[in-house]
């Protein structure tokens, strides 16, 4: 009865053995293939560096509007002298006015805005006057004023002092001066944004 039982736990042993053995081939096997399998394939991992800007960025630029570059204050004075037979009547007028130059973005072409890889290009509308009503007629004074002026009169000095306004102030080398600002501000505003390179350039 001894042996039969010393004869039965040798065989469990043995099967025992077996099983380990089996299961060592079995991962064996399965590693071999997994290595086979995978041998022509690999994973690549990068950083793309291209930047795309969304059309939210784009419209949140767009909704700002006007964009004042440069700001020019200018005074004119103004006089006018109407002959009598006897004495000549003069009137002398001091106009204070502020002409602001930019750009409006409401203004800009449907693709002002592209970009490729790590540069942006920026078409803004061409440099000019934001607002034709620059003269400050709550600062308008009389400097010297004799015999009696109409509504008609004033009016004529003041379309006077605009065109002289305009002729001092909007010039070649203000309209330059402001494109260098909004130049170097959409540079920063863009750069800022993750762009290397930034190209601006104005719409004729």
């Amino acid at each position: 009865m001894k042996q039969k039982n010393r004869n039965i736990s040798e065989a469990l042993v043995q099967l025992q053995r077996l099983g380990i053995v089996a299961a060592i081939l079995a991962a064996t096997v399965l590693g071999l293939w997994f290595c086979h399998e995978m041998k022509d394939s690999h994973v690549e991992m990068g950083a793309s560096e291209t930047i795309d800007i969304t059309p939210t960025q784009i419209q949140s630029i767009e909704a700002i509007g006007e964009w004042e570059f440069l700001s020019v204050s200018n005074e004119e004075l103004v006089d006018t002298v109407r002959k009598g037979l006897f004495s000549n009547d003069e009137l002398v007028r001091i106009y204070y006015g502020t002409l602001r130059l930019g750009v409006n973005m409401h203004q800009a072409s449907p693709r002002w805005l592209t970009v490729k890889g790590d540069t942006v290009r920026a078409m803004l509308p061409k440099v000019g006057l934001l607002s034709k009503d620059f003269i400050d007629e709550a600062r308008t004074k009389s400097f010297f004023e004799s015999g009696k002026w109409t509504a008609k009169d004033r009016e004529a000095m003041y379309r006077k002092a605009y065109r002289q306004m305009l002729h001092r102030c909007l010039t070649p080398a203000n309209i330059k001066t402001a494109q260098d600002n909004a130049e170097a501000q959409f540079t920063k505003m863009l750069k800022a944004m993750g762009y290397k390179n930034v190209i601006v350039e104005f719409e004729e």
